[in-house]
């Protein structure tokens, strides 16, 4: 069984980051909402508890039941869940006098804490706080202050429960990563052992005993997910799945075609179906960015339900779900604080008669890659830029139309290729061209222009839960426009997005 380390999620928006940091020390570890948290079994090692923008003395503050977790597991409160651990046991926390954010040292570090081992006395640490806990509990006790927080860090007596007032699992807190290695290492017991090759023998294990000799059908996009979830199936099943790559007319330029010239060293089954006309028909006149991913949703599940008839016996359809998608698909307050839908989370419509397997659910992007490279996966695959599932209709604002695709594939192929031929392309996460819903007025030799405007998007990212705009060469970012004007006609002007996520998402829609 493996073991694993459970995240509490109270909305903090840097829970994603505790697991990354988790995981970068090859321990296992799952998100949950605080609310909706399973019971612990022997594979749980120990729990984490995650800050929140909540105060503990809100009126609606989350208040987790932690009956079968404190003094049972090893326990870590993070900021909010610090606070918690001391508030709702006896102690007090108050609006601090002081601000708390941003960096400071510890002034203070007991070494004989198992947390704190090889922590420096003057450690920089991030705090991002508005409350402060201002007594602890009888049997709690203070092992790291900063100048300005006595109760940084405490240990619990009789208990491996401890709560820190600072985020470890941030670049700004230097020895962060060493105070979660002490943490899940020595005092959870974690051996370490979740490898991108400890991952493949599991899951291939798991889809064999799951799937048997039932046949699988698996929706390929020519993007990194979807291949490796395609080839751990086939090392599970092998000839038992059949991949189909849907054109939904919604693609790059040719890209229908060089993916599926790219399938073919790979000794996967692949169908290859234009759907092309039937996504734009149903799109048409769709504005409003959700409808049109659960316009793309519904039809990508039509054009499976038709094909899965013509795959005898077929019982699953496999998906590259990974781990963003399903953690921006859900929240700890319910699917009225989702910041978007995702076409491929959430399972599928009573008349379609497939189960879902998705082998890569619990994964991030940059995890996907390790094991596409573990998996023998060539670079053209694994170094890909992530596509959004909906694909251009969600870069192209407002309706959609096949002249707007158009446009929008012709600038877009010019800068991608324009990245690639300068050596920049692997330096960026993700790039894209964005179509504006607005004209504006140029000037092409004697001649006045009322035409459109795209902007570039270039991020750099290692999950896609946070992302910077990257700081692409003036020079290259003024041959792109000059490119795209003169080779595109119906486009005359070119911006660049510089916003990073948060505030912005990395797409527009």
């Amino acid at each position: 069984m493996q073991e694993k380390i459970l995240i509490l999620d109270f909305g903090s928006q840097y829970t994603q980051l505790i697991a990354r940091r988790v995981r970068e020390l090859n321990v296992y570890c799952e998100i949950y909402p605080y609310n909706r948290f399973p019971a612990p079994d022997e594979s749980v090692k120990g729990v984490i508890l995650s800050g929140s923008p909540f105060s503990v003395r809100d009126e609606k503050a989350p208040r987790p039941d932690l009956s079968a977790i404190k003094g049972q597991l090893p326990l870590l409160g993070v900021c909010y869940g610090a606070q918690y651990l001391a508030h709702y046991y006896g102690g007090e926390v108050k609006a601090s006098n002081k601000r708390e954010y941003g960096r400071a040292n510890l002034s203070f570090v007991d070494k004989t804490c198992p947390l704190f081992k090889g922590i420096s006395q003057h450690s920089q640490v991030w705090m991002s706080h508005g409350d402060t806990i201002e007594h602890l509990p009888g049997n709690y006790t203070v092992v790291a202050s900063t100048a300005d927080v006595e109760n940084a860090a405490y240990a619990v007596g009789g208990e491996t429960t401890f709560g820190i007032q600072f985020h470890p699992e941030v670049y700004h807190s230097t020895e962060g990563l060493a105070l979660l290695r002490n943490f899940v290492v020595d005092v959870c017991g974690c051996h370490q052992d979740w490898t991108p090759d400890s991952f493949i023998e599991t899951t291939v294990t798991e889809l064999r005993k799951k799937l048997g000799d039932d046949r699988v059908i698996l929706g390929l996009s020519g993007g990194v997910d979807s291949t490796v979830a395609a080839m751990l199936l086939h090392r599970a099943i092998g000839p038992n799945l059949t991949c189909i790559f849907v054109d939904n007319g919604l693609l790059r330029k040719d890209e229908f075609t060089s993916v599926m010239e790219n399938y073919k060293d790979l000794g996967l089954n692949v169908i290859g179906v234009d759907a092309g006309d039937l996504f734009l028909s149903r799109l048409a006149g769709v504005e409003e960015p959700e409808r049109k991913r659960k316009i793309i949703g519904a039809t990508f599940v039509d054009v499976f339900d038709a094909e899965s008839k013509k795959v005898k016996d077929a019982k699953w359809l496999g998906q590259g779900t990974i781990y963003p998608d399903v953690i921006e698909s859900s929240s700890v307050n319910g699917p009225s604080q989702t910041i978007k839908s995702h076409h491929n989370v959430g399972g599928l419509p009573d008349y379609m008669k497939l189960k879902v397997v998705e082998p890569l659910r619990l994964l991030f992007k940059d995890e996907v890659r390790r094991v596409g490279r573990s998996l023998g996966l060539a670079d053209k695959f694994l170094n890909r830029h992530p596509f959004p599932g909906p694909g251009l209709a969600i870069r192209i604002l407002g309706e959609i139309t096949k002249e707007k695709v158009r446009l929008l594939q012709e600038a877009d192929a010019i800068y991608i290729s324009m990245l690639q031929e300068e050596g920049l392309y692997d330096q960026v996460w993700q790039a894209g061209t964005i179509l504006l819903p607005v004209k504006s007025v140029g000037v092409m030799g004697d001649e006045r222009t009322y035409e459109s405007v795209v902007a570039l998007r270039a991020v750099e990212s290692t999950d896609g839960m946070t992302a910077d705009w990257c700081h692409l060469p003036y020079e290259f970012l003024a041959r792109v426009s000059n490119r795209i004007i003169n080779n595109v006609r119906g486009i005359n002007r070119v911006v660049y997005d510089i916003s990073s996520k948060p505030p912005a998402t990395i797409e527009w829609e």
